[in-house]
């Protein structure tokens, strides 16, 4: 990989979208290709200074900063991939928030042998856009609200918010089984691991992170029950692993459910992996505003229910009716 040199002091203006970030990943993310250990040893011997003066890594930028970068030699960096622009259902959007409905079988963004998703999609279809980040994620497999930042002040507000449990996500899931209780809180404490096959799994064990699901029955069928799930943490493959472990397996999951009966669903029209984010509750980060934000039950979820009214094999050997 060949080096360029940057010959000249350079200088940054600090604007909305770097405001408030750490100047160390500032210059990581403005260095691409420089060594981190060389990034930190130009902080501390002063070549890089903000306003004029020395700061260490911890500063944190300000609007209207301005930040001198030393010459500094940059590994060049292979040609990006292309990244196709794509938009996606809008739920809400202002200065500060993007709210999407996300497709089932789009990942959130690239890596893990996924070249790019959503995030990387939505900035090359957004080539203006200073800030776009996410601000949570979703399972590939699960459809409904995803929230973007397009501030960072928005994203450390909402992260924050999310640390201290202030928002309120509910999802829909169709788990095989006839669920008994009309409320019921789930605790499974959850450990994550990854198999000899590089794939990362989630299991229930005791030494695991805490973990606390709030399932409320909606709907039943012979066999079949709706489900709405209030994740009061929000751990990797949570309701999934909950679900399975109670003997629930979420309808079309190809990682934790019932793979025989998956294959019966599909038969029958379910194709993907029953679970849908269909409600977040927030308070808008920079207004104070409250937000409900729904993504409605996509359409072929929809037509999985209308045949689950009419009747359809239940799993357990009987035709269906409504609970």
């Amino acid at each position: 990989m060949n080096d360029l040199r940057k010959d000249s002091v350079t200088w940054a203006e600090i604007d909305e979208g770097s405001c408030e970030q750490r100047i160390d990943n500032f210059l990581c993310k403005h260095l691409k290709g420089v060594p981190k250990s060389h990034i930190y040893r130009i902080l501390r011997s002063g070549e890089i200074r903000v306003n004029k003066k020395r700061v260490d890594q911890t500063y944190r930028l300000q609007l209207g900063d301005q930040v001198r970068i030393p010459p500094v030699r940059v590994a060049e960096q292979p040609p990006r991939d292309y990244v196709p622009a794509l938009e996606f259902p809008i739920l809400y959007e202002d200065d500060a928030l993007l709210a999407i409905d996300k497709p089932c079988g789009v990942a959130v963004h690239g890596g893990s042998g996924v070249s790019f998703g959503v995030i990387e999609q939505l900035r090359s279809a957004r080539p203006q856009a200073k800030f776009l980040e996410l601000v949570h994620r979703l399972d590939r497999e699960t459809s409904g609200v995803l929230l973007l930042a397009k501030k960072r002040s928005a994203l450390t507000a909402l992260h924050e918010q999310m640390r201290d449990g202030k928002t309120d996500k509910r999802y829909l899931t169709l788990a095989i089984g006839s669920w008994k209780n009309v409320k019921q809180h789930v605790k499974f404490p959850l450990h994550k691991f990854t198999r000899a096959d590089g794939e990362r799994r989630v299991m229930v064990r005791e030494d695991g992170q805490e973990s606390h699901t709030v399932f409320a029955l909606q709907q039943s069928w012979a066999g079949y029950s709706l489900l709405e799930a209030q994740l009061k943490t929000g751990r990797t493959h949570q309701i999934r692993v909950h679900l399975a472990h109670l003997g629930f397996p979420i309808a079309g999951d190809d990682k934790y459910g019932d793979f025989a009966r998956n294959k019966e669903l599909a038969k029958q029209g379910l194709k993907r992996m029953f679970l849908h984010a269909y409600s977040i509750a927030l308070v808008h980060p920079i207004t104070g505003e409250a937000l409900r934000l729904v993504a409605p039950l996509p359409k072929e979820l929809e037509k999985f229910i209308a045949k689950l009214d009419v009747g359809i094999p239940s799993p357990l050997g009987r035709g269906l009716g409504r609970g």
